[in-house]
């Protein structure tokens, strides 16, 4: 399900791209993200919708949306400068962020080697970006800023996930980047082509079926387990980004992509290994 999730969002990049080479306006492009997202959560979910919005952390959600919201802004915005591949692996720190905010946002604890790892994740980074030089640009920090929001808007998820339906998480999601993209596209509306309209439809089912995915995934397996899965997207990306725009990574972004990857796999793998300390009263 992981693997489907980002196989999703992959192909949601690739419509997006293809809408930004057309030149179709950014935000008309956001907007057929959500929208069509919120219709197909009224699709699988239509009698469960008035019993969505309850709920005592209302605004946690909207707070959580809308980074979710400027997070696909940042992302979409970046995909119109860089190769797609480019793009999603430098968002693979997203984990590694996670990891460190975890400590002052939810006051978990993360030992050296974790936080070895994150730095070594950083490396990754820098590895792929290249200061001074390769593939850094301004556009750059574009995927950068999209992994802080990530970040954060995991660490709300973590906040209320105990008490919270997931099912209504994307709920929130679909209908507050829905309604806001709705009041400011009337300014920026282009009226799409037959061809655009398939891939602004696109671009929200495979959106909102990653996001269902994800649940699915989660549902049945522990995130140690699940979350590599997700660095399966780098092998999506590259051949769409091959296929349809002849883009193809150089040998930097993939090292740079596996350090990452490798040092995010550590970290879910300590955690597992804390977790299970935890239940044996060690630590």
């Amino acid at each position: 399900m992981m693997c489907f999730a980002v196989a999703c969002f992959a192909t949601m990049n690739t419509f997006v791209k293809e809408l930004r080479v057309q030149e179709l306006p950014l935000v008309e492009i956001i907007w057929g993200r959500y929208f069509f997202h919120f219709l197909l959560v009224l699709l699988i979910f239509p009698r469960r919708i008035p019993t969505l919005l309850s709920g005592s952390d209302k605004g946690l959600q909207i707070l959580r949306s809308v980074l979710v919201l400027s997070a696909t802004a940042c992302m979409f915005t970046a995909l119109g400068f860089m190769p797609l591949a480019d793009v999603i692996a430098i968002t693979f720190i997203a984990p590694l962020l996670i990891t460190a905010l975890s400590v002052p946002f939810l006051g978990e604890h993360v030992g050296i080697r974790r936080w070895i790892a994150v730095f070594v994740g950083l490396v990754g980074m820098l590895v792929i970006v290249r200061p001074g030089g390769g593939l850094f640009e301004v556009a750059v920090i574009l995927p950068i800023v999209v992994t802080m929001l990530h970040a954060a808007y995991q660490i709300v998820t973590r906040l209320i996930s105990h008490r919270t339906d997931p099912i209504t998480s994307v709920f929130y999601t679909a209908v507050v980047g829905a309604i806001l993209m709705s009041a400011i596209v009337p300014f920026f509306w282009q009226t799409p082509s037959l061809i655009q309209w398939l891939m602004l439809l696109g671009a929200g089912f495979m959106g909102g079926l990653g996001h269902w995915a994800i649940i699915l995934a989660y549902q049945r397996a522990e995130a140690p387990l699940v979350a590599p899965f997700a660095y399966t997207e780098l092998i999506w990306a590259t051949i769409f980004g091959l296929t349809f725009f002849g883009d193809f990574p150089d040998l930097w972004t993939f090292v740079g992509a596996g350090i990452i990857a490798a040092s995010g796999i550590y970290i879910l793998h300590r955690e597992r290994v804390r977790r299970h300390a935890r239940e044996l009263g060690q630590v």
